[in-house]
């Protein structure tokens, strides 16, 4: 399974038939390949996953109580920020390794409560 990042702020607003169409539209992909595709709010606090299975469509959505998500890099071959499960993993979990970026969750917060 793969998973994409859609370039740019998404209007959470927004539902599954309306993110298809951006997932065709700013993507150039096609829900149907089974991929994850992935949207932000403006302030990086909200996240929706997009997801075909063969019952249908899945939508998952996360609001993080503090912090932000840490957005990764922007590949401009793909029009997207390809990411691996991992990546997905530490972005859903609002986790950032990197001290000086200020983020209120971090790996070692989270480690305590495992």
């Amino acid at each position: 399974m793969r998973y994409f990042l859609c370039p740019g702020y998404t209007d959470m607003r927004k539902g599954m038939f309306t993110l298809c169409g951006l997932v065709h539209e700013r993507m150039g992909g096609d829900i149907r390949s089974g991929e994850v595709f992935i949207f932000y709010n403006r302030f990086r606090t909200k996240i929706k996953l997009l997801h075909a299975e063969p019952g249908g469509l899945v939508l998952y959505e996360k609001l993080l109580e503090e912090g932000t998500f840490k957005i990764p890099a922007y590949n401009p071959a793909t029009r997207s920020y390809p990411m691996t499960w991992s990546d997905l993993v530490v972005m859903v979990e609002g986790i950032n390794e990197d001290v000086s970026k200020g983020r209120q969750r971090r790996l070692s917060n989270l480690k305590k409560h495992w």
